[in-house]
């Protein structure tokens, strides 16, 4: 399967999710009139979008990153030495922001 399918196809599937779950997350309070968000409705939308677009840049990230690792691997299999720590390197720093997005999201959930 070919990146542009696996992007095309996420992107695909986050819009349906938005869309299914958007009323839920966009739901007035009974003592607010249906025309208005309120503040909670906005955290909710920020904590759900955020969390999604750092797990798809993330993994597009880490993707590109092991990709580009092995097809250096690849022509000169003797420095597999040299690319194996930069790249574990790589990868830990682009996982700590999809972990640092999620503990905003969370925080975000808390004051809901």
């Amino acid at each position: 399967m070919s990146t542009m399918k696996k992007v095309t196809m996420t992107l695909g599937f986050t819009l349906v999710n938005l869309l299914i779950f958007a009323s839920v997350a966009l739901a007035a309070d009974n003592a607010e009139s249906a025309g208005e968000m309120s503040d909670k409705a906005y955290m909710a939308l920020a904590a759900g979008l955020g969390l999604g677009l750092a797990a798809i840049g993330g993994a597009l990230g880490q993707g590109r990153t092991a990709a580009a690792a092995l097809e250096g691997i690849a022509r000169n299999p003797s420095a597999s030495g040299q690319v194996f720590t930069p790249m574990i390197l790589g990868l830990a720093l682009i996982e700590s922001l999809v972990i640092y997005s999620f503990v905003i999201s969370f925080l975000l959930v808390g004051k809901i």
